[in-house]
């Protein structure tokens, strides 16, 4: 692990993971796995998200939520009124009617995602509808969802090399993105070949782009990491609200090549 993570903690800058499929192979257990992460360097990840307790107002003594998986939690970006992203474990896979299938993101983690979805928008100005109040917000998780499989038949941006694997649970997961308004892209693994970015129902959904070389590849396919870079409205006197969301991919070559540039968001006022 200090291997992979040392160029983040050299780096000196805050920095997350999230857990994968392969993560319980390990000698250590998925929730050591992730209170070791969360102790290293410049790591912002938590083991899991403590419970909301008006009384609680340090981590000495505050219980855990009660949610499924390891490695669930949500970082709030402050100096631009709020963004958001949140970090979501996947699990380790499940039989299911007698078939083994991949993990899935549980009840128990929508309804964890909607209170914080809805704390943070509780936090608006109830008079203010401008959007540039708004909180957007990033979504991170290993295992792509099963509505991704749309993308067989649909536009993407970047390249779709291998079939997408997913569980054969469909938990609602898009169905609960839509419905909390506020997360603007979702950024998922596992299929290392795959480094495209497709839109579901408002809702920008993107490879990773198979970043590291412990893994499988493709022969002369240079392995690639995604950028998302996030734009802020200038104010008179101070940065404000979030304007614009990009992201790019830039190649392991000669010349860190950047591609397939494309805005997952920019900030509309409300008509």
């Amino acid at each position: 692990m200090f291997k992979a993570f040392g160029p983040a903690m050299e780096s000196g800058l805050p920095w997350g993971a999230v857990l994968g499929n392969h993560d319980q192979e390990s000698t250590m257990t998925c929730e050591e796995l992730m209170s070791f992460i969360s102790l290293m360097d410049y790591s912002v990840s938590q083991t899991n998200p403590y419970a909301e307790d008006s009384s609680c107002n340090t981590t000495e003594g505050c219980q855990l939520a009660i949610i499924d998986g390891f490695g669930n939690y949500n970082i709030k970006i402050y100096g631009v009124l709020c963004s958001i992203s949140s970090f979501l474990t996947v699990g380790i896979g499940a039989t299911v009617d007698g078939v083994r299938t991949y993990g899935w993101i549980k009840e128990s983690q929508l309804h964890w995602l909607r209170e914080v979805s809805e704390r943070l928008q509780d936090q608006r100005p109830h008079n203010d509808h401008s959007e540039i109040n708004a909180s957007p917000s990033l979504a991170f998780f290993h295992i792509p969802i099963p509505e991704m499989r749309q993308f067989y038949f649909q536009k993407s941006i970047g390249q779709f090399q291998e079939a997408i694997a997913c569980s054969l649970v469909n938990s609602g997961v898009l169905r609960t993105f839509v419905s909390m308004g506020d997360v603007k892209a979702v950024f998922v693994g596992h299929d290392h070949t795959n480094d495209f970015c497709g839109n579901l129902d408002g809702i920008w959904f993107c490879y990773g782009g198979g970043f590291g070389y412990h893994g499988y590849g493709r022969i002369e396919w240079p392995r690639r990491a995604r950028i998302i870079s996030i734009q802020l409205v200038k104010g008179k006197n101070a940065w404000m609200g979030v304007e614009r969301i990009k992201t790019w991919k830039r190649l392991d070559d000669d010349k860190l090549s950047m591609i397939d540039a494309q805005t997952l968001w920019n900030l509309k006022p409300f008509s």
